[in-house]
């Protein structure tokens, strides 16, 4: 009894002379799921994991890294002392994870709901890795219980892209959670170069308009495929009339569809006109909507029909 007493004492004295901030640290003494939180944002994953666990079981902020890459800087985490309890912060890039941060990327296809209820197969990435410590001094035995700390983010990946008006079409909005490498621009010339000016009269009726979508910073892993294009007499989608650019291979007369599914960057191009609801105005304005997948390269061959 007088030894597992004195234990007990030096084992607290020890976390308290390390910060001074582990004073509730036998709260935290057995390791659950509550001890990692894990925010799946637009442009990266952001991590914090209690150190006091760490702490009991030996370990410190030095030992633990992402996915055992405990030789590069950027897989190790900063501890914040200033917050109570502390934590360990891991700050990681969706296109770091993708390439060089040993994560596991699994694809899913489920069947289209809610926006996308018209298409039989839509995908989903799941980006999935582990921070784990290390025992510099194990040999052959160690004295130290490993820990590992699993998390996971799914994205969809297909998106509707939305735009706000521009007198005859529109301005880039964001809707999604890859949704922000994604980029629509207009432009006025075959070779999307020279980007479209909409004087306040508006454009000429049959005035050429050349649409571009692209995604940056991004994996190449991934192509960008338009399903459809569509413009609307308002901002919202399911409340106007709507007349389609092209679904799919069905394009109206006057679209012709460039890169398509090949590239990181989709491009076509369509004639302007007006909305005959729009008859007794000077200026006919709509709206302009592509649904956009990014999908494998492999797997967007397969939705491209020739």
């Amino acid at each position: 009894i007088l030894k597992l007493c004195t234990f007990v004492f030096i084992y607290v004295q020890t976390i308290n002379i390390i910060r001074g901030y582990c004073d509730n640290c036998y709260l935290f003494y057995f390791t659950d799921n509550s001890d990692i939180t894990v925010v799946c944002g637009t442009n990266r994953m952001d991590l914090q994991i209690l150190l006091c666990p760490m702490y009991f079981y030996g370990y410190n902020e030095s030992m633990v890294a992402l996915n055992g890459q405990f030789g590069k800087p950027e897989c190790r985490g900063t501890a914040d002392w200033t917050v109570n309890p502390p934590v360990m912060k891991f700050h990681q890039s969706q296109l770091s994870l993708f390439n060089y941060r040993n994560s596991s990327q699994q694809i899913t296809e489920e069947i289209g709901s809610g926006l996308f209820s018209d298409f039989s197969s839509v995908q989903s990435v799941n980006i999935s890795g582990v921070v784990n410590t290390q025992d510099p001094n194990a040999g052959t035995i160690t004295y130290r219980q490993e820990m590992k700390y699993l998390f996971s983010c799914r994205y969809p990946l297909q998106y509707l892209v939305n735009n706000t008006e521009m007198s005859v079409l529109a301005i880039k909005d964001n809707n999604g959670s890859f949704i922000s490498t994604l980029s629509m621009v207009l432009f006025e010339d075959y070779t999307y170069t020279t980007r479209l000016f909409i004087p306040p009269s508006g454009l000429m009726l049959k005035t050429r308009v050349f649409v571009e979508v692209r995604a940056t910073n991004l994996t190449e892993r991934f192509n960008v495929l338009l399903d459809r294009c569509y413009t609307t007499t308002s901002p919202y989608p399911g409340n106007s009339t709507s007349f389609n650019l092209f679904v799919g291979c069905n394009l109206d007369l006057q679209t012709i569809m460039g890169v398509n599914g090949e590239q990181q960057l989709a491009r076509f191009s369509f004639e302007t006109f007006r909305f005959v609801e729009h008859r007794n105005r000077t200026v006919s304005t709509f709206y302009l909507h592509c649904t956009t997948r990014l999908c494998e390269s492999s797997f967007c061959r397969s939705l491209r029909q020739v």
